[in-house]
C-alpha cells in the first residue's frame, strides 16, 4: 500500500464525523436541495420544509433515534454536484440512493467519511474523472456505480477491504483497460456480479470459481480472451451468466451443466466452438444466445422439452441436422434466431403454440417440408422469415395477413399456391420477399392497402394476370421487382405515383401497352428494367429527366424515336426494338427516323385532331389539380389558425410568426417520410430549415432488416417508445457540437410540429455525390481534398455522439442523406429522428436503411454503437467510391460493401474503385480512406473500430498538403464545439 494512500485512511479515520444533532441533520438535510435541481414535474423535494419533522420528508427513512438512517432519491429528474461533504456529517446514515438521476461533476473525498454505509447507489448518472479512494467504506454491502460516467483507473485495491459486498455493479464505464481483477475473488459474499463494458483484458481467472455464492455473473462487452474455466461449473447458484462480445475461445467447458439454477445464458459474439451438448441439462434456461460463433453439431434433443425456455438465439454457427420438433411449445416462446446454419429437417410446429411469439428467423438453412399452418393463427409476429431454405407445398393463407408482421421472407425456396387476398390484413408489412420460388395467381388488389410497404420482390415465380391498378397508392414503397413472371396487361400510370420508388423491375413478363410517362415524374428512380414485354408505342420523353444508374427497354415492340438523352447515355438499352429510330445524326445501331416534312396531309389532319382533345383535356386537368390544391394546402399552408406553442434550444433573433409565415409552397426544399422541409429567410437576413411533422405520420417509415430482441441487463435504463420527432427533439437539443446540426427551436400545436434548424446551404452529401446535373459547380467543388475533409468532420461528430456524451447516443440511421454540408462543405450530423441513448430499450421499429444497416441489425434490436460505426463505413465508401450504396452493377442481393469486399483483391481492382472524378495522382490517398472504410464494415462487431479510432486512422490518412490547414482548424473546430452557436 502507498504511503499516500494510507494517510488518506488514517484521515479519514483519526476524523470520523461525529455525532450529529436533529437539528444539525436537518440543516444538512436542506442543503441538498440547496445544490440540487429537480424538474418541476418530479417535486421531489415538495415536502422538505422546516416546519416538517425531517423524519417525514419524501425520501427520508430515520432509525427509532430519529437520526437519518437512509436517503433514497432515486429516480427524482436531480441534476447538480452531490454535496457528499455535508451528507457524510450523518452519523447515523446507511444508505445512500441516487441512481437514475442527472448528478454530475466528480466525487468529493469526502465520501471516505461515510464509513457506516451499507448502501451505496451512484448508478446511471453523468459524473465524470476518477473514483476516489473507497477503501474505509469497510460496511458496505451493495455498491451500485454502472453507468455512472466515470473514468481513469478504478480503484480495485479498495474492494479488498470491503468483504461484506453482496452487490457490485460497475459496468458501463470508461474505466482504464485491466486484467481481470484479482480483488475481486476476495470477496466471498458477492451473489451479484456486473462488470461489463468495464475495459476488462485478459482471461477470466479459474479461481472465480470459489465465488459460490454468486446468482448474476455479468462480464460482457469486455476484450476478455482464452476460454470459459471448467471452474464456473461450480457456481451452482447462477441465475445469469453473460460473456457476450469478447474474444472468448474453445468449447462450452465441461462441468457448465451443473448450473441447472440458470435461467439466461449469452455467450454470443465470440470464437467459441464444439457442440451444444453440456447444456442439455440446464432445463430452467429462459433464454439462450448463443450466436455468431463456430458451434457444431446438432440441437440437442432435450432443447425440445425446456418448459420455460422463451428465447433462442443461435445464429451464423455451424450447426447441424434438425430442430427438436417440440421446441417452444410449453412456454410463452417469443422468439427463435437459427439463422445462417446447416440444419434441416421440418419448421416445429408449436413454438406459437402459447399465443405470444414475435419473431421467426431461421434463414439461410437446409429446412424441408411445408410451413406449419398453426403460424397462421400467430397474430403478435413481426418478423417471418424463411428464406434460402428448401421448404415446399403452399403457403397458409392466414400468413399473408398477420397483422403485426413487418417483414415476411420466404424467398428461395419451392413454395407453391396464391398471394392471398389475407394480406389487406397486413397493415403493418413492410418487407415483402418472395422471390425464387413457385408461387402462382393473381396479385390481389388488396396489396395496395397495405400502406407501410417498402419493398416488394415477386420476382421468378409464375405469378399473372394484371398488376393491380391502385398500386400508386402505396407511397412508401422504395423498390419493386416483379421480373421473370407472366404478369400481362399494362404497366399501371398510377406507378408514377409512388414518389419514394428507386428501383422498378418488370423484366421478363408479357406486359403489353405503352410505357406510362408518369414514370418520368418519380423524383429518385435509380433502376428501371422494362425489358423482355411486349410494350409498344414510343418511348416517353418524361424519362430524359431521370439520372438512372440502369435503364432496359430491350426486346419490347417500341417504336419511333429514341429520346435524344436517352440514346447517348444508355444505347445499349433498346436492342431488339425493331422499330425504334435514332433522329439524330449519332452512330449508334439503329436507322435514321423519317423527316417531319414527308408526312402526307391525311397525316398532319390525324395529328391535328388528336390535339384538340388533347388540349381541352389539359385544360380540364388543370382545373381539378387547382381545386385539388386548394383542398390540400391546408395540410401544411393554413398554420396560422392554430394555437402554437413555442420551446427555445438557443437564443433566438426571430419569432414563431416569422416561420408560419414562411411555410409556403415556394420555400418547400424537400419532402420526407414524416413531413415537409422548408427553407426560410427571416427579416433579420438569417436562412432557416424547418421541418413540418404531423402527429399522424410521425411513425419511422421505410426502414427495413432484421433483429432480435434486446437481451436483459443487471441496471438497464428504461424508455417508452418515442416518436420520431420526440427521438430527435430530446437528442438534438441536449447536444452543443459544431459537428452535429444545430436545432433552434420547436414549435407545436395539437396537431403538428416544426424543428427549426440552422440551414445548410449545400444541402445532403448524397445529393452532392449522386444527384448528377442539381449543381454542376457544387459537383466540382467536391474534389477529394473536400471529401477527405467532410469524412474526417462527419467522423468527429459521430465520435462525439459516442464517445463525448453522457450517456453516449446511438444515431441508428448514418447516410449520406443525413450528413448534410454548409457553404464551406464542412458538415453537420443531422436527422435524430431515430437516434436512442445507450442502455435504453429499443423500439420495435425496423431502424436504419437499407443499403447502410449493419448485418446484425437485421438480427437484434439490440444495436450499439458498432452498428453507426458499419453505416459511417458505407458513406466512407461513397465518398471514395462515387457509388451509392446499392447500384444494379453490385449484382443481385449485394450492396457496396460486397461489391468493394470482392474488388479488393489486386492492386489494380484497388485502384479501379476509386471514383473516375479523383484525380490519379491522390487515388493512392482515397484507397487508405477505403481500406479505414473496410474495417468499419466488418461483419462481426468486436472487429470493428470505435469512432474514436476511426477519427485517429484518418487523421493518420490525411494528405499531406492538408497538414497545415487541417491543424490550424482543428484548434478552431474545438474552441467552437464549446461555444453557443449565434441564432
Amino acid at each position: 500500500m502507498s504511503t499516500a494512500r494510507l494517510l488518506y485512511i488514517l484521515i479519514c479515520l483519526i476524523f470520523p464525523s461525529s455525532s450529529t444533532s436533529s437539528v444539525e441533520e436537518l440543516e444538512i438535510l436542506l442543503n441538498i436541495p440547496t445544490a440540487l435541481q429537480s424538474s418541476p414535474s418530479s417535486a421531489a423535494f415538495i415536502s422538505w420544509i422546516p416546519e416538517n419533522p425531517l423524519c417525514s420528508f419524501a425520501g427520508i427513512t430515520c432509525n427509532s433515534n430519529g437520526s437519518v438512517l437512509e436517503i433514497d432519491l432515486s429516480g427524482k429528474q436531480l441534476s447538480g454536484e452531490l454535496p457528499l461533504d455535508s451528507i457524510c456529517h450523518l452519523s447515523s446514515v446507511e444508505k445512500l440512493a441516487f441512481g437514475f438521476n442527472s448528478l454530475h461533476g466528480t466525487l468529493s473525498n469526502q465520501l471516505c467519511r461515510c464509513t457506516g454505509l451499507r448502501y451505496l447507489d451512484l448508478a446511471n448518472n453523468r459524473f465524470a474523472g476518477q473514483l476516489p479512494d473507497l477503501s474505509t467504506l469497510v460496511e458496505l454491502h451493495y455498491l451500485y456505480l454502472n453507468n455512472s460516467g466515470f473514468s481513469g483507473a478504478f480503484p480495485w485495491d479498495s474492494l479488498t477491504a470491503m468483504t461484506n459486498l453482496v452487490a457490485l455493479s460497475i459496468g458501463d464505464n470508461h474505466f482504464d483497460s485491466s486484467p481481470f481483477p484479482k480483488q475481486i475473488l476476495g470477496l466471498q459474499h458477492l451473489n451479484w456480479l456486473y462488470m461489463s463494458n468495464s475495459s476488462i483484458s485478459g482471461e477470466i481467472l479459474p479461481e472465480i470459481g470459489g465465488m459460490t455464492e454468486l446468482i448474476n455473473l455479468e462480464l460482457s462487452d469486455n476484450n476478455l480472451t482464452g476460454g470459459i474455466p471448467p471452474e464456473v461449473g461450480r457456481l451452482t447458484n447462477l441465475w445469469q451468466l453473460e460473456l457476450y462480445n469478447n474474444s472468448l475461445t474453445g468449447r462450452l467447458p465441461i462441468g457448465l451443466r451443473n448450473l441447472t439454477k440458470l435461467e439466461s445464458f449469452d455467450a454470443s459474439m465470440n470464437y467459441l466452438d464444439g457442440d451444444l451438448s453440456e447444456l442439455r441439462f440446464l432445463t430452467n434456461l429462459l433464454s439462450l444466445q448463443l450466436f455468431m460463433n463456430g458451434f457444431s453439431g446438432g440441437v440437442p434433443e432435450e432443447f425440445g422439452e425446456f418448459r420455460k425456455l422463451v428465447n433462442l438465439s443461435l445464429y451464423m454457427n455451424k450447426l447441424t441436422g434438425p430442430l427438436p420438433q417440440k421446441l417452444g411449445s410449453w412456454s410463452e416462446f417469443d422468439f427463435i434466431d437459427v439463422s445462417e446454419n446447416f440444419l434441416s429437417g421440418p419448421i416445429p410446429p408449436g413454438m406459437c403454440k402459447q399465443g405470444k411469439m414475435t419473431k421467426l428467423l431461421m434463414l439461410q438453412n437446409g429446412f424441408t417440408g411445408e410451413i406449419p399452418a398453426t403460424y397462421g393463427n400467430c397474430t403478435t409476429l413481426t418478423r417471418f422469415r424463411v428464406s434460402k431454405n428448401s421448404l415446399s407445398g403452399s403457403v397458409p393463407a392466414e400468413i399473408w395477413g398477420l397483422p403485426a408482421l413487418n417483414i415476411i421472407d420466404l424467398a428461395m425456396n419451392s413454395l407453391e399456391g396464391p398471394i392471398t387476398a389475407n394480406i389487406a390484413n397486413a397493415r403493418s408489412l413492410a418487407l415483402l420477399f418472395v422471390s425464387n420460388n413457385q408461387l402462382s395467381g393473381k396479385l390481389p388488389d388488396e396489396i395496395s392497402s397495405v400502406r407501410s410497404l417498402v419493398a416488394i420482390d415477386l420476382s421468378d415465380n409464375q405469378f399473372f394476370g394484371e398488376i393491380p391498378s391502385t398500386i400508386g397508392e402505396l407511397k412508401r414503397l422504395c423498390s419493386l421487382n416483379m421480373e421473370n413472371n407472366k404478369f400481362s396487361g399494362s404497366i399501371p400510370d398510377s406507378l408514377g405515383s409512388c414518389s419514394s420508388l428507386s428501383n422498378v423491375n418488370t423484366a421478363r413478363n408479357l406486359l403489353t401497352g405503352e410505357i406510362p410517362r408518369s414514370l418520368g415524374s418519380l423524383p429518385v428512380l435509380n433502376s428501371l428494367n422494362l425489358s423482355n414485354n411486349k410494350l409498344s408505342g414510343q418511348i416517353p420523353s418524361t424519362l430524359s429527366s431521370l439520372r438512372l444508374s440502369l435503364l432496359d427497354l430491350s426486346n419490347n415492340l417500341l417504336i419511333g424515336p429514341i429520346p435524344v438523352s436517352l440514346v447517348q447515355a444508355y444505347n445499349g438499352s433498346f436492342s431488339g426494338n425493331l422499330g425504334l429510330c435514332n433522329s439524330e445524326a449519332i452512330e449508334v445501331p439503329f436507322r435514321q427516323c423519317p423527316s417531319t416534312s414527308h408526312l402526307d396531309e391525311n397525316k398532319r389532319t390525324l395529328i391535328i385532331g388528336l390535339i384538340v382533345p388533347i388540349v381541352f383535356f389539359m385544360m380540364l386537368l388543370g382545373i381539378f389539380l387547382y381545386m385539388y390544391s386548394r383542398e390540400e394546402k391546408h395540410d401544411d399552408y393554413s398554420l396560422k389558425e392554430e394555437l402554437w406553442d413555442i420551446k427555445l434550444f438557443r437564443i433566438l433573433k426571430f419569432n414563431e410568426d416569422e416561420i408560419l409565415d414562411s411555410i409556403k409552397p415556394e420555400n418547400l426544399i424537400g419532402k420526407g417520410a414524416s413531413g415537409n422541409v422548408y427553407k426560410v429567410a427571416l427579416p433579420n437576413g438569417k436562412e432557416v430549415a424547418v421541418k413540418h411533422i404531423w402527429r399522424s405520420s410521425s411513425s419511422p417509415g421505410g426502414r427495413g432488416g432484421r433483429y432480435r430482441k434486446r437481451r436483459r441487463r443487471s441496471s438497464p435504463g428504461h424508455t417508452s417508445d418515442k416518436t420520431e420527432y420526440e427521438s430527435e427533439v430530446e437528442t438534438l437539443s441536449s447536444i452543443r457540437h459544431i459537428k452535429v446540426v444545430n436545432l433552434y427551436c420547436t414549435i407545436t400545436s395539437q396537431d403538428s410540429s416544426l424543428l427549426v434548424y440552422e440551414y445548410l446551404q449545400k444541402g445532403s452529401l448524397w445529393d452532392l455525390l449522386h444527384t448528377e446535373g442539381r449543381n454542376e459547380g457544387d459537383k466540382m467543388e467536391l474534389d477529394w481534398d473536400a471529401r477527405y475533409e467532410v469524412a474526417l468532420g462527419a467522423a468527429e461528430g459521430l465520435e462525439y455522439l459516442h464517445h463525448g456524451c453522457e450517456p453516449p447516443i446511438i444515431h441508428r440511421d448514418i447516410k449520406s442523406s443525413n450528413i448534410l454540408l454548409d457553404e464551406f462543405l464542412k458538415p453537420r450530423i443531422a436527422d435524430f429522428g431515430l437516434a436512442m441513448v445507450v442502455g435504453s430499450d429499443p423500439t420495435h421499429h425496423v431502424a436504419g436503411t437499407l443499403g447502410y444497416m449493419a448485418p446484425e441489425n437485421g438480427y437484434s434490436y439490440k444495436m450499439n454503437e458498432k452498428s453507426d460505426v458499419y453505416s459511417f463505413g458505407v458513406v466512407l465508401m461513397e465518398l471514395v467510391t462515387g457509388k451509392r450504396p446499392i447500384e444494379p452493377e453490385f449484382g443481385e442481393n449485394n450492396d457496396i460493401v460486397n461489391w468493394v469486399s470482392s474488388q479488393f483483391k489486386t492492386p489494380e481492382g484497388v485502384l479501379g474503385l476509386v471514383d473516375s472524378q479523383i484525380p490519379e495522382p491522390v487515388r493512392e490517398e482515397a484507397v487508405k480512406v477505403l481500406k479505414i472504410a473496410i474495417l468499419c464494415t466488418m461483419a462481426l462487431p468486436p472487429q470493428r473500430p470505435t469512432m474514436t479510432s476511426v477519427v485517429h486512422m484518418l487523421e493518420d490518412a490525411k494528405p499531406c498538403r492538408l497538414v497545415r490547414i487541417i491543424n490550424y482548424n482543428d484548434s478552431s473546430d474545438k474552441d467552437a464545439s464549446l461555444s453557443e452557436p449565434e441564432s
